[in-house]
């Protein structure tokens, strides 16, 4: 889909870098063009075209500091959860903030996914409060297009808020409808589900909708501007359809993980190097032979640290001869270590959380094992084809 596209960092917001896609040119040009054709003219006329097509791009920008204010209202609340947030991306269909990890319990998702619908909420209540402030000064011509995108700005803030409130996940609507099912039936996977599914009756009907719009303009049973409108339902609709499912079957596969201990799928036999083997000894005894990505680091049978092929290779082969691995390892931590008996979906959520790909199995203070992304990546795989 269209997120495969790059996107550029803008800058930062509450810590979070905000990032545009590569999409959002193309609806910024069509939400300015659309207004400096259409609705100005329409509601200030007499300006220059030259004006209109400056007051439409800059309330495109504002409408898209809406959606990112939006974005940044589940963001804050996330980051009160201690729910660390990647980025925010401004893309053709609004905005998303990537979110490292679920809310923690069934009010926290409610408080996430609510507060970007009530920023907009506020947002088009003090822009239509400002509007009916302003009426009886309007006139003035300055202050008469102020007052328009004061207008523009409230109804489309206020119609984000309620249309991210359609009970489809993953709307902000259906992320509350999975927080209440969550907090009824005890399982988030299940209510992902079930959330799911209604969030893939809400794209199909939008879709239905979009097509009846643009085929009963065609056939002249509605104006033909209506075509343009229900192309962009049809699109929506879609949008909504696909990350439904991709979030129902990414719900299923975190619910198999989250069954599946680490024990099932760790490799038992480890390979482990002395902290005070030189990188040559390393290369040419334990990288070479044993084609692995990385290997734990012992010290008179302790744990200290992991030593990867990136950690050699940041070295100069000139000093592989004298430099020892304890010197350019990464040091050994809690963040290293998992126990045999956690969840998959753990693993993995730790895993992305700390930045390792691969992590070391201890059990009474033993290495017992050690697991890779890859291998957990094997596994789904496995599991998928084996399921199909």
């Amino acid at each position: 889909m269209a997120m495969r596209l790059p996107s550029w960092q803008i800058g930062y917001a509450l810590g979070i870098p905000i990032r545009v896609h590569a999409s959002w040119f193309l609806v910024f040009f069509l939400v300015t063009w659309t207004l400096a054709t259409g609705y100005l003219p329409d509601s200030l006329p007499g300006l220059s075209p030259g004006r209109y097509w400056a007051m439409g791009g800059m309330a495109a920008v504002l409408l898209f500091l809406s959606v990112l204010l939006h974005e940044l209202g589940h963001s804050y609340v996330a980051l009160r959860y201690s729910i660390p947030i990647d980025r925010i991306t401004l893309f053709i269909f609004g905005g998303v903030a990537h979110m490292r990890k679920e809310a923690p319990t069934p009010r926290a998702e409610f408080l996430i996914a609510a507060a970007g619908p009530a920023v907009s909420v506020l947002l088009g209540a003090a822009c239509l409060g400002f509007v009916e402030l302003a009426e009886p000064m309007q006139q003035q011509r300055g202050l008469r297009g102020l007052v328009i995108l004061s207008a523009l700005l409230g109804a489309v803030n206020v119609q984000l808020g309620l249309f991210n409130l359609i009970p489809g996940f993953p709307l902000d609507g259906g992320r509350v409808l999975r927080a209440g099912l969550w907090a009824w039936g005890k399982d988030f996977y299940r209510a992902t589900k079930q959330a799911s599914i209604v969030g893939l009756g809400f794209g199909a009907g939008f879709v239905l909708l979009g097509v009846m719009m643009v085929v009963g303009s065609a056939m002249g049973g509605i104006p033909v501007s209506m075509a343009s409108t229900g192309s962009w339902i049809v699109l929506i609709g879609a949008f909504l359809f696909a990350a439904a499912l991709a979030s129902r079957r990414q719900a299923a596969m975190r619910q198999t993980l989250a069954a599946v201990p680490l024990r099932n799928l760790m490799v038992t036999t480890v390979v482990t190097i002395p902290a005070q083997c030189t990188l040559e000894e390393a290369v040419n005894r334990y990288f070479q032979p044993y084609g692995y990505g990385g290997f734990p680091v012992l010290d008179d049978e302790r744990l200290v640290g992991l030593i990867t092929v990136h950690d050699i290779q940041a070295v100069s082969p000139a000093a592989w001869p004298w430099r020892q691995v304890g010197q350019v390892m990464r040091q050994a931590g809690p963040s290293l270590i998992v126990e045999p008996d956690t969840p998959v979906i753990q693993v993995m959520e730790h895993m992305v959380r700390e930045g390792w790909d691969r992590l070391v199995v201890m059990q009474d203070g033993k290495v017992v094992g050690l697991v890779t992304h890859s291998a957990i990546v094997h596994f789904l795989q496995l599991r998928q084809a084996t399921s199909r």
